[in-house]
């Protein structure tokens, strides 16, 4: 029997003094019994009061009461919705915490989950701007047609007034929106490129609407039959390093265009790279990664499963021939590809690779691997795999693509 069916909330109250943060946003200490409890919008080494709201055999959860000794990196949120709104989770700590909090996480991620001992974790690549930094917003809407947030701990739209996450491209636009509600509608996403903005729709439907656009935007709608052109062009032109990008709406794209070119450059310095070698891109999407391994000499084989995505790679390479890309599942391609690479790049979705593609990637042998996670406990899974097969864990680097979020973003060396 596990212990994860929860009680209900209870008066119980606490006095605490936190010791640490857990992956997810909360703070945690063990009360007078031993059990661990979690705390969100609290930090390491405040004592707090607290109310357990959900218990379980070894462990709580507890709503923040009052912050009896507050940390020195406790700053005022910015934002009204702080606490309410599920989108941000550290608005309450300084930034040079956030990331020292990120660094320290992902190092005991990988020790307790991964079983590594002391990982060299380096300190984590800063944003250069702690807000406005989001060139892609994802928004809900309430029954009344208003944008929002999904409310913190529950999946209800929570209409919002503002936000100071996105760039001021998106920022202009959104709250000028007026969308009455529509049955087949699910979220409203804005994207920009500079001062290109795109609203792009995703619903279960096709169109059925009508559209009076006097803003500076483009409009798709996204649904199970395909993307369909509501008003100006369906893809956005990103620049790194001087390369442009086209992306369309239903393919992916990092979402600080600030840190990209420092993202790219942490995956070339670990691949550590010599012309006429032959490099693996796993979850290639628009060819982010591709393009500069291409330029640099090496032959590219890349694999990318959506087809939006490999249009955008098609496109974005053009001007290379020592580039193939697979259109295929990451696990049905790898195991057609030739032996023995060079090197490997992998950027795998939040779930991570999996044991089913770890097998089939390191059967390969790739001499070095550079795997860009957005998911510290999967990398620590995916991690101890790849070390029983004979991979050594250089170093990690986390990059705060997300301040203000508990989110990690981290680039990993390994060498077989």
């Amino acid at each position: 029997m596990t212990d994860t069916l929860p009680t209900p909330a209870s008066e119980e109250h606490l006095d605490l003094r936190l010791e640490g943060m857990a992956y997810g946003g909360d703070a945690f200490g063990r009360d007078a019994a031993g059990r661990m409890i979690f705390v969100p919008f609290a930090l390491p080494g405040e004592r707090v009061s607290a109310q357990v709201i959900e218990t379980h055999a070894h462990w709580c959860r507890a709503r923040l009461m009052e912050v009896l000794e507050p940390s020195a990196d406790r700053v005022t949120p910015r934002c009204q919705h702080y606490g309410a709104c599920g989108g941000c989770h550290y608005q309450h700590v300084g930034s040079p915490a956030q990331a020292a909090i990120k660094q320290a996480i992902l190092r005991a991620q990988l020790e307790r989950l991964g079983g590594f001992r002391d990982p060299v974790v380096l300190p984590a690549v800063p944003s250069p701007s702690a807000w406005t930094y989001r060139n892609h917003v994802q928004f809900t809407q309430a029954p009344d047609g208003r944008l929002g947030f999904q409310a913190s701990h529950s999946h209800q739209p929570l209409p919002i007034e503002e936000c100071y996450l996105p760039e001021p491209t998106i920022g202009a636009i959104w709250p000028a929106l007026r969308i009455d509600p529509i049955p087949a509608l699910e979220r409203v996403a804005l994207r920009c490129a500079g001062d290109e903005a795109q609203v792009i729709f995703h619903a279960g439907d096709d169109p059925d609407v009508e559209l009076e656009i006097d803003l500076r935007a483009s409009a798709v709608w996204i649904s199970p039959s395909g993307t369909h052109n509501l008003a100006g062009d369906s893809a956005l032109v990103f620049h790194v390093h001087g390369r442009p990008f086209r992306v369309h709406a239903a393919s992916f794209f990092q979402v600080n265009s600030a840190l990209t070119p420092n993202l790219v450059s942490l995956v070339l310095d670990g691949l550590q790279l010599r012309p006429g070698q032959t490099v693996v891109d796993l979850y290639a999407g628009v060819g982010l990664f591709s393009a500069f391994v291409a330029q640099q000499g090496a032959q590219v084989l890349a694999v990318e499963q959506s087809s939006s995505a490999c249009d955008d790679f098609a496109f974005n390479l053009d001007d290379f021939d020592a580039v193939s890309l697979y259109r295929a599942a990451v696990e049905q391609a790898l195991p057609a590809l030739p032996a023995r690479p060079n090197a490997a790049i992998v950027d795998p979705p939040r779930a991570g690779l999996g044991r089913e593609v770890v097998t089939a990637l390191t059967a390969h042998s790739p001499a070095r691997l550079v795997y860009v996670s957005c998911d510290p406990s999967t990398l620590a899974r995916d991690g101890r795999m790849l070390a029983d097969a004979g991979y050594d864990l250089e170093q990690v680097t986390p990059i705060d693509l997300f301040p203000q979020t508990f989110h990690i973003e981290s680039v990993s060396v390994w060498s077989h």
